[in-house]
């Protein structure tokens, strides 16, 4: 694998030549650990469906292909293709001078670290509406604001009072024009009812809410990470060809394992696969992508251990494969339970052990209740530790007597959540 010179450019857009063609972005940069579950995890916040995929690294030096295509409506956003570059480049290391080795810099602590984002508090007070809560997370999601945490409260006369825990991926947010910019595109969507929309630097005890949040019941925690749920999972998917294989062969290379997985494609399969093989310390020297037309997904990886060697030990296999195959099974869990005499919306997503939440949740939970002109009453993002995994939890009060749902209505409420998460018709 050749070295590109300096002139090359890290990253190169292409787009189809007729419409309905595919955008083929290629990645050419300095490896590190993680670097194709965050590229993924970027695709993903843009909205973008993976197609194809390739990806090769000797260790040193990454080469990267992705075959896009943008979500189809509903869901469909306008790609900012220029800002989805700028972002990737931001991903790519810096090439060290040349004669320096890129690993040694790394281990001696010398390449570029991410810093930990400011936090901006927003806060806002108007009257509701259905449709609200999603149109002002468009808002931040167009301007690059993170939502890192929600609390969404609703008077009995109508007016709601927003707090949104953000940061600012340009990191600007600190600036009098990005505020300003900010103002006047939730003024768009809040309307004339607003009474007041501020911005502030989150102090110390405001950060500190980020970590606090109020603990699960214990049935809650039975009825959302049931172990029998997630084995049934398969069998009760609408999906008309959802069979899932994982396997190991340590017989077709000399250094490397090979990972085979077949499935039924989703929204942010690729992201799933990537941050599970991440959080599990594994390398992947090769790995390539296939989405057919027909739903179904083919992913070979190449992969070796921390250490450099095959993935040989049986047991370690069989946890590798366990894990993957939950992750793909049952990638977020969503159930609609009793809170009080009212009813709760609740999803959940594993963080990565980096830290980072799945991209875009809340937006797709809002969307979904929001094409189901379903109000929120109150709604709330917290992370919680569960069977020694850290989860990011999206509470949702409807607001609606419980005895009001009946049980269809509750399957449509849960299914119509399930579906635009996982980016299913």
């Amino acid at each position: 694998m050749g070295i590109p010179s300096p002139s090359d450019e890290v990253v190169q857009i292409r787009h189809g030549d007729a419409a309905g063609d595919p955008t083929v972005v290629t990645v050419s940069c300095p490896d590190k650990t993680g670097l194709g579950c965050d590229l993924c995890r970027l695709v993903l916040l843009f909205g973008l469906n993976v197609l194809k995929g390739d990806m090769s690294t000797d260790g040193r030096w990454c080469y990267i292909v992705l075959w896009l295509a943008a979500s189809p409506p509903p869901r469909a956003r306008t790609v900012a293709w220029d800002l989805l570059k700028d972002r990737i480049v931001q991903l790519c290391p810096v090439p060290a001078p040349f004669g320096v080795d890129t690993a040694y810099l790394a281990a001696a602590g010398l390449a570029l670290a991410d810093g930990e984002p400011q936090v901006f508090l927003l806060k806002f007070c108007c009257y509701d509406r259905i449709g609200l809560l999603h149109d002002v997370t468009c808002v931040l999601c167009e301007m690059e604001l993170t939502i890192r945490r929600v609390k969404v409260s609703t008077t009995p006369d109508g007016r709601v009072m927003d707090l949104f825990f953000i940061t600012d991926a340009r990191e600007l947010l600190h600036t009098k024009s990005r505020r300003e910019e900010a103002y006047e595109k939730l003024q768009s969507v809040l309307g004339d009812s607003v009474t007041s929309c501020e911005i502030e630097s989150a102090t110390q005890d405001m950060s500190s809410c980020l970590q606090a949040s109020a603990l699960l019941p214990p049935l809650v925690l039975e009825q959302m990470f049931s172990e029998v749920d997630v084995v049934d999972e398969q069998s009760n998917r609408s999906r008309s060809d959802s069979r899932l294989s994982v396997t190991m062969d340590n017989s077709l290379s000399p250094v490397h394992t090979l990972i085979q997985i077949q499935c039924g494609d989703h929204k942010g399969l690729l992201y799933d696969i990537m941050r599970t093989v991440k959080d599990c310390n594994i390398q992947v020297s090769y790995g390539r992508f296939y989405a057919g037309q027909k739903g179904r997904c083919e992913v070979d990886l190449f992969a070796v251990q921390s250490d450099g060697k095959k993935i040989l030990d049986q047991q370690k296999q069989r946890t590798m494969c366990s894990r993957l195959r939950t992750e793909l099974l049952r990638p977020l869990h969503v159930a609609l339970v009793n809170r009080g005499p009212d009813a709760e919306l609740l999803v959940a997503n594993p963080v990565e052990v980096s830290g980072k939440g799945r991209p875009l949740v809340f937006y797709d939970i809002t969307l979904a209740l929001k094409n189901l002109h379903r109000r929120v009453f109150l709604a709330e993002i917290g992370r919680h530790m569960v069977n020694d995994r850290e989860w990011e939890v999206y509470r949702v009060h409807l607001g609606e007597d419980d005895h009001e749902l009946s049980c269809s209505v509750r399957s449509k409420i849960v299914d119509s959540v399930t579906n635009m998460l996982m980016g299913w018709d």
